[in-house]
């Protein structure tokens, strides 16, 4: 389903500069373009979402998707970007959208961005997760990128797969958001934090790394403090996420 938003801007443009109205020729193309894909959408299993990147709405989505949020297509457009805030999680743009930005870069047309992602959708107000796969679907004659299309299918909450999914994207993000935190640590204060995240206690690090107790001590203090780990486990979630342990 796609959103572009991210929590610094509400929404990150896909084709920066080129806020413009479309020419005649443009909408001649765009609603070729819909026609064609709305002919068969609706018998795909995924949802099927056309957006328009000069506007930065929608321009068309299947009927699943509509009954999914409980619009209809005229009301989805006339929300234009606050589709994506309304809908969707916007930590997860932070991954794919710099490599939306590189596909739409990109003379290859068939090179597609896949992704997971959150959307909240009015069957259920809690986030689900979705597999969505997106490509530049229209270019004008002067290979302006005009629509994208993206095909979004829900990943089945009870799979194990899922759960396996959610853990990783969930440490993806994890390290996104800390990565200045984990960086400003030293490389002795990084290999404390890996043995204290193993559960070796001060003395058994000190005997490790040839340091007295009351240095281990004061590096996991300065752990703590730079990290504003106030547990044992948050000290193990930048372990686990930056690959100590």
């Amino acid at each position: 389903m796609m959103a572009t938003a991210t929590p610094d801007a509400p929404l990150i443009s896909m084709a920066p500069g080129q806020h413009v109205l479309a020419t005649a020729a443009q909408q001649q193309l765009i609603a070729q373009a819909v026609v064609e894909i709305a002919a068969t959408a609706d018998l795909h299993p995924s949802v099927t979402i056309v957006h328009n990147i000069l506007t930065e709405g929608v321009e068309y989505m299947s009927q699943r998707g509509l009954r999914l949020l409980q619009i209809s297509l005229p009301a989805l457009r006339a929300l234009g970007a606050e589709y994506y805030r309304r809908f969707f999680n916007p930590v997860d743009a932070q991954d794919y959208v710099p490599r939306i930005y590189e596909m739409l870069q990109s003379a290859d047309p068939t090179q597609v961005v896949s992704f997971f992602q959150q959307v909240r959708t009015t069957e259920n107000p809690e986030y689900t997760w979705y597999f969505s796969t997106t490509r530049v679907l229209l270019r004008d004659a002067e290979s302006i990128p005009l629509l994208l299309i993206t095909t979004a299918s829900p990943v089945d909450p009870l799979h194990h797969v899922t759960h396996k999914v959610r853990r990783v994207l969930e440490e993806n993000t994890f390290l996104r958001q800390h990565a200045p935190r984990f960086a400003s640590l030293t490389r002795r204060e990084r290999e404390v934090l890996r043995l204290l995240a193993l559960g070796h206690t001060a003395p058994q690090i000190g005997a490790e790394l040839f340091l007295a107790t009351q240095t281990v001590e004061t590096h996991r203090r300065n752990l703590r403090h730079k990290l504003q780990a106030e547990s044992q486990f948050e000290l193990g979630q930048y372990a686990r996420a930056f690959d100590l342990i």
